[in-house]
């Protein structure tokens, strides 16, 4: 689709994993900023809001199918099975770019701010190929999670990872952009670092972060400390190089050490006993342990690359019923 810089067709994305809860609440919000929008002229009429059903249990995918039977505006489209929350983005992005000029992501919950989509519309048209939409303060975050959140922005910082501080998933992205977004084909997913990497002009939109709505959050410690680490090791190749320095040290300061205990054979003063060279191996091993596991990682995710395994299926949509529509990429 050629892009419309004056009134453009919008598809807001959103990812939905067992929201029965929420969905029935926060749909009549999107639906209103899409009317709203066109009101303003901002975007076509022809814009959708597009649910991705990311293999929920409980009765997401019915309340997608009524919405969309109720009103023109809401699309959806389900995957065979549950494959994460970064899959089902990537999945409702494909589906949206050949369909629309621009697309915003954004969660099904109602924590992010979707009044800042205005500013994100107004900064495409004046010529912003991405908006990401920045959170401005954690004041409803408990104090352990803006501490662990903030280091996890610092530690991929210092990986190399590029990323923009305190954004998640919020964000525009232009069909250009998007079109060759789909030229990266990796399996293990991290797109708020991947899509820095794209290039063209982008912008921060600021906005608070609201408390959940209703239901619990589908991502607690475990996953995002996966997702943290997936972060690093998809985009970058630190922690092998650090492995690397920290075998240099070591050798470095066993050379030393073998000098020293060769120095005091030779003068007699050697002390025959167990603590230092339990210590010694204790640490070594340890290191050893620790590098043969960080490369492993790197192997696995190498091992994951090369299946080329679909990034996500699409089993059913609520616009496409009279034809074989499943889908893979």
């Amino acid at each position: 689709m050629s892009t419309n810089r004056n009134t453009p067709t919008l598809y807001i994305v959103i990812p939905c994993y067992n929201e029965q809860e929420v969905l029935p609440i926060t749909c009549k919000e999107f639906l209103a900023k899409i009317n709203e929008l066109v009101g303003l002229g901002k975007i076509t009429d022809d814009s959708r809001i597009l649910f991705v059903n990311d293999g929920s249990k409980d009765d997401t995918w019915n309340i997608i199918c009524r919405l969309a039977e109720e009103d023109k505006h809401y699309l959806g489209i389900s995957q065979s099975r549950n494959r994460g929350h970064q899959n089902a983005v990537l999945a409702g992005l494909m589906e949206a770019k050949d369909r629309c000029d621009i697309t915003i992501s954004i969660d099904c919950d109602g924590q992010d701010d979707i009044n800042a989509m205005n500013d994100m519309v107004d900064a495409y048209l004046d010529g912003a190929e991405i908006v990401y939409g920045v959170r401005n303060k954690r004041d409803t975050d408990t104090f352990f999670k803006r501490f662990t959140a903030e280091a996890f922005y610092h530690l991929l910082d210092c990986m190399g990872v590029e990323t923009v501080f305190n954004h998640a998933d919020y964000r525009l992205m232009s069909s250009r952009v998007l079109q060759e977004f789909a030229n990266f084909k990796e399996v293990n997913l991290f797109l708020r670092g991947m899509v820095p990497l794209v290039g063209f002009k982008s912008t921060s939109v600021y906005y608070a972060r609201h408390e959940r709505i209703a239901g619990e959050s589908h991502y607690p410690l475990k996953k995002m400390l996966g997702l943290a680490f997936d972060g690093i090791t998809s985009l970058s190749v630190k922690p092998i190089r650090m492995i690397t320095s920290l075998g240099f040290v070591i050798a470095l300061l066993s050379f030393i050490g073998i000098i020293w205990v060769m120095v005091g054979a030779i003068a007699g003063n050697t002390v025959h006993g167990w603590a230092s060279t339990t210590c010694l191996l204790c640490f070594l091993s340890g290191v050893q342990l620790v590098s043969v596991g960080v490369i492993g990682e790197y192997i696995g995710k190498i091992y994951m690359e090369v299946k080329h395994r679909p990034r996500y299926i699409i089993s059913e949509k609520t616009y496409d019923h009279n034809e074989d529509n499943t889908e893979q990429m």
